[in-house]
């Protein structure tokens, strides 16, 4: 088995921790609350689990304004209790694999602290400082994602720092080589505790433009529509200099690797397929040098379309250069749930996709029991997108509402009061309720779950893609022999599948009724939003890590 298997052939599971399990009734979910669902997780049958960012924090974005690289902060728990969850996690065979944010650090941590007290302090250059345009304004015209100019002015000094976030988010100047050792000193320290990866935080911002030019107009912006698309970020993002160094972290988690086990950087990229792909990285020698998983948002942003999405695919596998694994997401902390995006039908059917599709699925918490973005009042909302920016639909209150264990008491995530209120829904649709069903959306992900570790094709096989129709998406994983089909029909009305398309072995899964399974007779004949695999299975047992 490869050192590479774990990450190649297996599952990853996104924990947003304050919202996954509380321990101690304060309404925030921690760490020793992660602990205590490792069950849950072992009976997904997921490999790894990414934990959003859990470090000492004032929380003015949640945990992405961090003051201390190299802690917990005492709302997750202790340095001894994340060291438990590692250990008891890799007994269990799960991965941690931790949020590493390079962009930005909080205002209040100690390195920007020293930075503004002076011009002449040796940590200025950790920052990017300029002074006031001839107008007094900021030095150019770039816009923080969260709304206004990325650049705030500072009395004390007489100058305005850079930041592509909120105010108390300000940017590190990855220019400066004492930042560089600085942060990737921050990954050693986490991968000494045995750490198995890092998701990489807007990576492709890390570097700005030396000279700070103003961006270009953006020539497809409309008056009325947000303002931070009326310029393209030509200076301020997907800089060339960005890519070594990504090397240079790629370097500094490989010698953490050994032949039983590899380190994997995972890099958050919203990026046009070909930039995208360049984030795999390829030195002179031909060797991938760069993240090992640059993620693949597109089944988030696109049209839910058979068309659309089989076009994706075959561009994507196209665009990979050789030897990159691909990789699929369908949700995360910052974009709707799925199942608000398609429907509670037609996110069965995302699901049979994101698990069947050639290459590292991710998994939102809470998807595998169809969980939907809750409405959140605008006297209970916590996010600062919305905060800073209301009325433009921004907030990402609604996709980060406590996970939903069972009908007791605030669901079973937590005693006290929840940080977010609980969906409506959630006497009904929970873990608890879902195990006892065999139909459920739960029992749908254990078995595509199941089925995905121990076949071979679908863990580790190519893709081919089929011709079945234009509302049914057709594809097969072959592996050494073994050809498994996917068909999975996107339309409201029923698909009768071509024969050519479909080989005369039985059903092995299907995302509607699990007696599907048992066998077909005559013509097959997907119903609406169904989708199947069809082929005959390994019974040798699991392949994944």
């Amino acid at each position: 088995m490869s050192a590479d298997d774990w990450w190649k052939c297996g599952i990853v599971y996104q924990v947003y921790p304050r919202s996954f399990q509380d321990s101690n009734g304060d309404g925030i979910g921690d760490l020793d609350g992660i602990r205590a669902r490792l069950g849950h997780l072992v009976s997904l049958g997921i490999d790894a689990v990414w934990i959003s960012p859990i470090y000492p924090s004032p929380m003015a974005d949640f945990g992405y304004d961090i003051s201390d690289f190299c802690a917990i902060d005492p709302r997750f728990g202790t340095l001894d209790g994340f060291d438990a969850l590692v250990q008891e996690a890799h007994a269990r065979g799960i991965r941690i694999i931790l949020d590493f944010v390079p962009n930005h650090t909080s205002d209040r941590h100690p390195w920007f602290v020293q930075s503004r007290s002076a011009r002449s302090d040796p940590r200025r250059d950790w920052y990017i400082w300029r002074d006031p345009a001839p107008d007094g304004g900021p030095p150019n015209n770039w816009i923080s994602n969260f709304g206004g100019p990325a650049w705030t002015f500072d009395p004390v000094t007489g100058q305005y720092y850079g930041h592509s976030f909120l105010k108390e988010q300000p940017d590190l100047n990855w220019r400066n080589p004492e930042v560089r050792e600085a942060m990737y000193e921050v990954l050693r320290f986490w991968l000494r505790r045995g750490v198995d990866g890092f998701r990489v935080d807007v990576l492709s911002q890390i570097v700005k433009d030396a000279q700070l030019r103003d961006n270009p107009p953006n020539p497809d912006f409309v008056e009325g529509q947000d303002e931070f698309h009326r310029w393209l970020m030509l200076h301020n993002t997907d800089l060339p200099e960005v890519q070594p160094i990504v090397a240079e972290m790629r370097r500094v988690v490989d010698a953490f690797s050994d032949t039983r086990s590899s380190r994997v950087l995972i890099g958050e990229l919203y990026l046009p397929l070909p930039r995208l792909v360049a984030y795999y990285g390829r030195n002179a020698e031909g060797v991938l040098e760069g993240v090992q998983l640059p993620f693949n948002f597109e089944l988030i942003a696109t049209e839910w379309q058979a068309a659309r999405i089989r076009r994706f695919v075959r561009d994507y596998e196209a665009a990979l250069p050789a030897g990159a694994q691909p990789n699929w997401v369908l949700g995360n902390h910052d974009k709707p749930r799925i199942a608000s995006r398609v429907g509670p039908r037609m996110a069965r059917l995302a699901a049979m996709l994101l698990l069947t599709l050639r290459g590292t699925p991710t998994l939102y918490y809470g998807d595998e029991i169809g969980m939907t973005d809750v409405a959140i009042p605008a006297d209970e909302v916590q996010d600062p997108f919305e905060k800073n920016r209301p009325g433009l639909g921004l907030g990402r209150d609604p996709e980060r509402t406590p996970m939903q264990w069972s009908a007791d008491a605030q669901a079973g995530f937590t005693t006290g009061t929840p940080w977010l209120r609980l969906a409506a829904d959630w006497r009904t649709n929970n873990v608890e309720a879902q195990s006892r069903d065999t139909g459920s959306m739960l029992a749908l992900h254990r078995r595509l779950i199941a089925l995905r570790r121990a076949q071979p094709a679908l863990n580790r096989g190519d893709h081919e893609a089929l011709d079945a129709g234009d509302e049914v998406l057709a594809f097969a994983r072959n592996h050494e022999g073994q050809r498994l089909v996917v068909l999975l029909n996107f339309g409201e009305t029923p698909a009768p599948i071509p024969p050519a398309s479909m080989p005369h072995r039985p059903v092995v899964l299907a995302s509607t009724d699990p007696a599907r399974a048992e066998g077909i007779e005559g013509p097959l004949v997907l119903a609406p939003c169904e989708g199947v695999v069809i082929g005959t299975v390994d019974d040798k047992g699991p392949a994944a890590p």
